[in-house]
């Protein structure tokens, strides 16, 4: 661009002159082209041509030719002043956005969810202008594979890159749980578009990092019993439950909510991620008198669980009420034909499916347009698209309000955001200091799949 620029220059001082100096700059300047660049055709004003011959033979007519070579000195300086607008753009660095997630597990669909959600509204965010005057937000993707040491060596990692603000996480809570001394101590923002483990915001770290725009153990307990009641005539209630700190939680919360309305828990198994049968559990729940079961589970036990009970005489299938893990992956495609022949229902905050809403539709096109998803009714793990996408808009926001890329300034921001018309909420304050959680219980409802894979809400 430069040599360009100082042939325009030279042209331009000598424009006044007569017209064999002119020509004669021409000649000279162009036979320091690249042999490429010399042989062509300008077409100029009333028919008239300048020709340029690979031996640097140039015939200029004189008709139109001032006004040419004024409109072509403009031209060649508005160039320069766009390109180097377009370079100062460039130039301005990235802010940048973590996300460490279970990738590696080849059943997730959740880790994916996360990450569209996530990408549609960055987009969104640099489209618009970017954050603090311009810069852009990116994404650093890691893969924790479900596992918390490498999700905490994950997290240390991009933590240390320079300008990354925060990390997301993805469907496990005991990642997010075990993550919390390391994200306190090195003070990096951690956000919470899945997990429902409550410790992940309620705990006793002052002041607090990690934010969540999720369900939490402690809403969906009450639900379960009141779906199990009001749908299945159930107040008995068997549970099943993953020998994790997830299934604590929801120990925790199922006998305080049986409890509060009158239901009983007559029974508790456990399980480890992993095991092939659930069979003998199920059966000593239900020789326990339970009427319903209610089911913490991922998809790979989760599908295990069903197919079991499906294999079983009709007057034994119990109907199954689920936590949504066994929505972060391929459930209904793993569990085939034996969804059909069960009552499983799954709890959830979000749906696209007859969602008009302004945002909804906007999400759904860019879900269309960016993965070649068919419809609303085919995003898969449709939570993790909704949440992680309200959440890197509710971060843009506080990065603007922090004025810098100072976690603590951000995490601050966080914290005294006002107003924001979102996709899965109208947010009048998405957190405040003693409230780290962005959604609330009236949000839940029930769902159930279809033939087709599709999560519809019942009714």
């Amino acid at each position: 661009m430069g040599f360009f620029l100082l042939q325009g220059i030279k042209v331009a001082k000598m424009f006044y002159r007569d017209m064999s100096a002119i020509s004669q700059t021409f000649k000279s300047g162009l036979s320091t082209w690249p042999a490429v660049l010399r042989p062509v055709l300008l077409v100029l004003p009333h028919g008239g041509s300048l020709v340029v011959k690979s031996r640097g033979e140039v015939r200029i007519p004189k008709l139109g030719f001032r006004l040419w070579l004024l409109a072509r000195v403009w031209r060649s300086w508005l160039f320069c002043w766009v390109l180097l607008a377009c370079s100062t753009a460039r130039a301005l660095p990235p802010v940048y956005i973590g996300l460490d997630a279970e990738f590696g597990n080849k059943s997730s669909t959740s880790a994916q969810a996360i990450l569209q959600g996530i990408e549609i509204a960055v987009d969104e965010v640099n489209t618009a202008g970017g954050v603090l005057g311009g810069r852009p937000l990116q994404v650093l993707v890691r893969d924790n594979k479900s596992i918390t040491a490498v999700g905490i060596d994950n997290l240390k990692e991009l933590a240390a890159v320079p300008d990354l603000v925060a990390v997301f996480g993805g469907k496990f809570s005991p990642v997010y749980i075990e993550s919390l001394p390391v994200v306190h101590d090195i003070g990096i923002l951690l956000l919470d578009p899945w997990g429902s483990a409550d410790i992940i915001t309620d705990h006793g770290y002052k002041p607090s990092y990690s934010f969540r725009l999720s369900i939490k153990d402690s809403w969906v307990a009450p639900a379960v019993v009141r779906f199990a009641k009001n749908h299945h005539d159930a107040t008995q209630l068997g549970v099943l439950l993953p020998n994790t700190s997830w299934g604590r939680s929801n120990k925790l919360a199922i006998e305080k909510a049986a409890a509060a309305s009158g239901a009983a828990v007559v029974g508790l198994r456990w399980y480890n991620w992993g095991d092939v049968s659930l069979l003998q559990s199920y059966n000593d729940l239900r020789m326990a008198g339970a009427q319903a079961i209610f089911l913490v589970a991922n998809e790979a036990e989760g599908a295990i669980f069903v197919k079991e009970v499906a294999a079983l005489d009709p007057k034994s299938r119990l109907p199954i009420i689920s936590h949504w893990g066994v929505t972060g992956g391929d459930f209904a495609k793993i569990a085939g034909d034996a969804l059909d022949q069960i009552e499983f229902s799954v709890v959830q905050s979000f749906s696209f499916i007859n969602n008009e809403t302004p945002a909804a539709r906007r999400v759904v096109s860019a879900m269309q347009k960016r993965y070649g998803v068919p419809s609303a009714q085919a995003i898969k793990s449709p939570v993790g698209v909704a949440h992680a996408y309200d959440l890197t808009h509710l971060l843009a926001r506080a990065i603007d309000e922090a004025g810098s890329t100072n976690r603590a300034h951000i995490r601050r921001a966080m914290e005294s955001l006002g107003r924001y018309r979102g996709l899965v909420k109208d947010y009048r304050q998405p957190f405040t200091k003693q409230r780290h959680d962005a959604l609330s219980a009236d949000l839940l409802f029930f769902a159930r799949y279809n033939s087709k894979d599709e999560l519809v809400p019942v009714r």
